[in-house]
């Protein structure tokens, strides 16, 4: 889908001068073999195959296909910890040198389930496992229960790089279509279990595979085709979450031992630049953050509001999380809290998003939209409203309360938290004390705490993580009630906030999974890279 805006892809151009990430001199230990994650850069097929660009234009790219490989060694599910590169040789009959070019790093990631690249015969083939995506039932049940966040309808598996979820596009294909390199790992999940019944991919089983396959692309540094100090993650919904987690947490050393225990490779997992589209993060703190966004919105399920007492409740977490963070707004908004949160998206996202969109139709549709909305004001070639009218607008919301934390352990977040053949777990006091299985104690248990630094990309913000990314692209619809609009804004705060680059956008009336300038960020990539052809 694109939207108003969009540009063509292919032409990748820009001559910003960027400092160097020179990542590679940073090597983390490791006990893998190094000559058993050698690439072998003659291990490919040529293949050819018509591309569209994001503005829609079909193009003819040669490009050679290297076919799936293991990227660490001693992996615990070799099905799924394998990536595939593929590498630009020709568009249109026109030769591309793709040595120096950036690498776009598209994970295929969703509702934290596994995702694998092992049947990939081409670009673009990274297919996200759904499987069954509710959450876990207590005691090592098989997982069922509702959907969790972003998760795709239906059963069985979804291809599509970056875009997995949704109709989100292709960016594994229109980065190779720009004459850039496509690299697409494959991830343990949530919901993989061992003959014994112990779950092998919960947290932080996702993140440390691709912190592994950075560090393989990383330890190959002349030999896989490309500049590999200008990685750029990309991922959608948990796979947006596990995105901006990579680029928050470069090098740090709280994963090391998890990585030396998979035989990762001896070099750096930091990236250069990071992509994300509606992030399912900050879990410990989503549930309050929900309500403080749709707690007046009635539940899609049900068509009724949510009990308000618990709501309110969860309402005066967020205002105490927030005050915590002491996080100043973006465009000199000043210090953030849950008394000026509302104006402050209408002012810096909303109403922009709004008026962008507007602004693009011609007068007579522009006219009709506004017949049809009239919350909005329309003067002087901007579009304002209320928080109320734009909660009235959006309708229902898709989750109950709590969002995330189920009291009943039905999330797939939940489950996300499995240990052993426990299949789900609380991961906050809150919800472990308002347990309803009757199997959870009053408190959560020791690892909860690790397990949540090594899940949220906010823990390694608020530590001023100095190999993170300095570049970030987050995209999110305004209409996306998967999670709080402040997830997103909060993240992007607190990396404008240690100076880092951030573009941040709402796309306006679109859901969950959704992506209308896919051209812009091709572009984007360009820019912050440097990189010409």
């Amino acid at each position: 889908m694109l939207g108003v805006g969009a540009t063509a892809g292919l032409a990748a151009t820009g001559g910003l001068t960027v400092a160097t990430q020179d990542a590679d001199a940073s090597v983390r230990p490791s006990s893998g073999s190094s000559d058993a994650l050698v690439f072998d850069k003659d291990d490919y097929t040529e293949l050819t195959e018509t591309i569209a660009d994001a503005a829609g234009v079909k193009h003819e790219v040669t490009y050679h296909f290297y076919k799936p490989r293991n990227y660490v060694t001693n992996p615990s599910d070799a099905t799924h910890q394998s990536l595939v590169v593929s590498v630009p040789v020709k568009i249109d009959g026109k030769a591309v040198d793709a040595t120096g070019a950036p690498i776009v790093f598209a994970n295929a990631v969703g509702a934290y389930m596994p995702s694998s690249v092992a049947a990939a015969t081409g670009v673009g083939q990274a297919a996200l496992e759904m499987g069954n995506l509710g959450g876990g039932a207590p005691g090592g049940a098989a997982p069922g229960g509702a959907a969790p966040s972003g998760a795709p309808s239906g059963g069985g598996t979804a291809g599509g790089g970056t875009g997995a979820i949704n109709g989100m596009v292709n960016l594994a294909k229109l980065a190779l279509a720009a004459g850039y390199v496509a690299v697409e790992p494959g991830t343990r999940g949530r919901s993989l279990t061992d003959s014994s019944g112990t779950y092998y991919g919960t947290a932080p089983a996702v993140i440390v595979d691709l912190k592994a396959a950075v560090r393989y692309v990383r330890f190959n540094k002349g030999r896989i085709p490309g500049n590999t100090n200008r990685i750029i993650s990309t991922g959608t919904s948990a796979g947006g979450a596990v995105s901006a987690l990579l680029g928050a947490s470069g090098d740090s050393p709280i994963y090391d031992k998890y990585l030396k225990e998979i035989g990762a490779a001896a070099a750096s997992d930091a990236v250069f630049a990071t992509g994300t589209w509606c992030p399912i993060t900050d879990l410990e703190h989503a549930d309050a953050a929900y309500e403080f966004n749709w707690g007046t919105n009635a539940t899609a399920s049900t068509g009724k509001v949510v009990d308000q007492t618990l709501s309110k409740a969860f309402q005066s977490q967020f205002a105490a999380y927030q005050d915590s963070l002491k996080l100043d707004g973006l465009n000199r908004f000043g210090r953030l809290t849950a008394r000026n949160y509302d104006k402050y998206l209408l002012q810096t996202y909303l109403q922009p998003s709004a008026t962008r969109y507007l602004a693009a139709l011609s007068a007579t549709d522009r006219a009709a939209y506004l017949a049809a909305n009239t919350f909005i004001t329309w003067s002087g070639g901007k579009a304002t409203f209320t928080w109320a009218g734009y909660l009235t607008h959006v309708g229902a919301r898709k989750k109950a309360a709590p969002a995330f934390d189920a009291f009943d352990l039905s999330s797939g977040e939940n489950n996300e938290f499995g240990t052993g053949t426990t299949s789900a777990r609380h991961f906050t006091a809150y919800s472990q004390q308002h347990d309803t299985t009757g199997l959870a104690s009053k408190q959560l248990d020791s690892d909860i705490a690790e397990k949540l630094n090594l899940m949220n990309p906010m823990y390694h913000v608020k530590k001023r993580n100095p190999n993170r990314s300095k570049h970030w692209w987050i995209r999110v619809g305004t209409n996306d009630t998967d999670t709080s609009h402040i997830i997103s804004a909060n993240l992007a705060a607190a990396l404008d906030n240690i100076g880092d680059n951030v573009n941040h956008e709402y796309y306006w009336d679109q859901g969950h999974a959704t992506n209308t300038d896919p051209g812009d960020f091709i572009t984007w990539i360009a820019k912050v890279s440097g990189y010409t052809r």
